[in-house]
């Protein structure tokens, strides 16, 4: 199928369009700079130029095609007011998408984060968390699953605090970021708190999986690690980088230091049983041998 694709240059995209493209389905990705339409177009994509805040440009990626994955987020953590910013822009593109899908029985991806539950993993049964810094994240989620009754076959793939390749992205590469800048690689609390993850490749599979295979209204887990403990991270990044590994306050991490700080591990048995995926690439740990001093 054709398939629309936003956030196709970043850690996840390419490894989705890559995915997508050697399975036999054709990619029409937005690009919202000469330097994004040219990576895309090198890895065998089609571009459209716009970006989140272009409605008209968003539902016209989405009539060209037979299905949309949607990836592209600012990631701006750097204030309260910044990510209540990126939240806001992604709500109003998945409405757009959403509109233009309406009556088609096309499928509907749209990327989304893992719940974090007090005691126990979350499982996919588990509702998205709609409060906290980010919860705006999960109303507009919820909203594309509610599609489903208005004729688009949308779904969610929950992706964990960290999806890595190479020693980087997520939240462990935010850990190796502020260790570059700090000198010290820090972890809030006791740093027992358990953060799952996936490699990028292995959240490409389950992206096309889910386009493929998932029936409307229904959340998936891309956890290939159910919980690895924030210190355990920070000594890997620690001894890569050759700085000490220590506790510091949770305002070391901005907005996010109270999430840093929770423990959030998450199960992906229900995604692996119905959809048969199998995640077969690095662990993080394993993945963080890669960072380079």
């Amino acid at each position: 199928m054709q398939v629309f694709i936003t956030g196709g240059s970043g850690l996840i995209g390419s490894a989705v369009i890559a995915e997508l493209l050697g399975n036999g389905h054709t990619v029409l990705a937005l690009a919202r700079s000469d330097s994004s339409a040219a990576a895309l177009e090198t890895a065998g994509a089609e571009t459209i130029r716009g970006d989140l805040a272009d409605p008209a440009t968003l539902r016209a990626g989405a009539a060209r095609a037979d299905g949309v994955i949607h990836l592209a987020f600012a990631n701006d953590f750097s204030s309260p007011a910044a990510v209540a910013a990126a939240v806001a822009e992604e709500s109003a593109a998945l409405v757009a998408l959403g509109e233009e899908l309406i009556g088609s029985d096309r499928p509907f991806i749209t990327a989304s984060g893992t719940p974090w539950v007090p005691g126990r993993a979350s499982t996919e049964a588990d509702p998205s968390p709609t409060d906290g810094p980010v919860g705006g994240r999960g109303v507009s989620v919820n909203a594309v699953l509610d599609l489903a009754a208005r004729g688009v076959r949308s779904a969610a793939v929950r992706l964990p605090r960290t999806v890595h390749n190479n020693g980087t992205g997520g939240f462990a590469g935010l850990l190796t970021n502020i260790a570059r800048r700090t000198g010290v690689a820090g972890y809030p609390g006791d740093g027992a708190q358990r953060w799952p993850a996936v490699h990028a490749l292995d959240a490409a599979v389950l992206f096309r999986l889910v386009l493929e295979k998932a029936p409307g209204g229904t959340a998936w887990h891309a956890v290939a690690d159910e919980g690895d403990a924030v210190r355990d991270m920070a000594a890997v990044i620690g001894r890569r980088l050759g700085i000490a590994v220590e506790a510091v306050p949770e305002e070391t991490f901005g907005p996010l230091g109270p999430i840093f700080a929770t423990d959030q591990p998450s199960s992906s048995t229900h995604t692996r049983q119905t959809l048969g995926w199998q995640p077969i690439h690095p662990s993080l740990l394993e993945d963080l041998e890669n960072i380079q001093p």
